[in-house]
């Protein structure tokens, strides 16, 4: 039998949880985010549960690198795997150049005259890129070895930065690798390219398979939770396909869409068929903002979400 809906009822002073609990009475995206609580609430819960956090779009310029930070401090990310934006973005945030807040209603050509780089609403200096390289090529490629894997890389920039609302520097203090399969892709890419023009030094881009795919091996349980798709997504899945594994939780928050065929917007239920998700493993897709999802979810799995000590 199928239950019946149940309206959500707005009273005061709800709190996250409150509303969210409400919303597993209710169809569409509103049922989706409770359901996509529900199993993280239950990941974090399994003190045997290795939890993946794949993280693509703008979502640090956009303002969620805390969300994310703060999941690491709490010890609810095991493994990041992230673009190279997000981290150029992120080291932007915590040299003390914040982004700042534009209109999507511009006149892109006076930006561009101006010196003015746009991310949608969100406005960046070009001159904070100037900021990033000279920091780059300052402080942190002179001390690193000659030959680094990009987990490496990240934990070394990490391990420079004060801010303690720094994905990279958070990370770094709690011992979370980073992963960054695309670093390429990104200004920290491109000046490690420059850098090697004159300088002994390389980023050995398969280094990191072997630590990624012990991780999976030696799991007892795995979790996904994807904001958005792309790269980090397919390198979270693909390393589980090496082993004799799966993942038996799944949450993945995206805007995209199946019908092209294109990872991002690909179902979980697609992820069965390649065996990267267990035929009885816990998933849901919510198809919304993740700015807006992203921290709904994590707010109300914060009561009762805590990560349970293994013994």
């Amino acid at each position: 039998m199928f239950d019946p809906i149940r309206a959500i009822d707005i009273v005061e002073e709800m709190s996250v949880a409150d509303l969210v609990s409400g919303f597993s009475g209710c169809a569409f995206g509103a049922g989706r985010i409770a359901t996509a609580c529900e199993i993280y609430r239950e990941m974090l819960e399994d003190s045997d549960c290795l939890v993946f956090f794949g993280l693509a779009g703008a979502m640090v310029p956009a303002g969620m690198r805390k969300v994310v930070s703060s999941e690491i401090k709490a010890g609810n990310i095991d493994v990041l795997v992230t673009t190279g934006a997000n981290i150029v973005h992120d080291v932007i945030e915590a040299i003390g150049l914040p982004h700042l807040k534009g209109t999507e209603v511009v006149d892109d050509v006076k930006l561009y005259k101006s010196k003015i780089n746009r991310i949608y609403d969100v406005f960046l200096p070009e001159s904070y890129f100037s900021n990033l390289e000279e920091w780059l090529q300052g402080e942190v490629f002179p001390n690193l070895p000659q030959a680094v894997s990009i987990r490496e890389l990240c934990s070394a920039i990490g391990e420079r930065l004060e801010d303690p609302h720094s994905i990279l520097k958070c990370a770094f203090d709690a011992e979370v690798p980073v992963f960054c399969p695309a670093v390429q892709d990104s200004i920290i890419g491109l000046q490690a390219w420059l850098y090697k023009q004159s300088n002994s030094f390389t980023i050995d881009a398969l280094a990191d398979m072997q630590e990624l795919i012990d991780l999976c091996y030696e799991a007892k349980r795995a979790g996904a939770f994807f904001v958005g798709g792309g790269v980090p997504k397919n390198f979270i899945l693909q390393s589980m396909l090496l082993t004799p594994k799966d993942f038996d939780y799944a949450i993945q928050l995206t805007m995209d869409r199946p019908e092209t065929g294109g990872l991002s917007g690909a179902t979980l239920d697609e992820a069965r068929s390649w065996g990267k998700i267990g035929e009885n493993a816990k998933s849901v897709t919510v198809y919304s903002d993740a700015t807006i999802t992203l921290p709904l979810i994590v707010a109300a799995a914060k009561d009762g979400g805590k990560r349970v000590p293994t013994s």
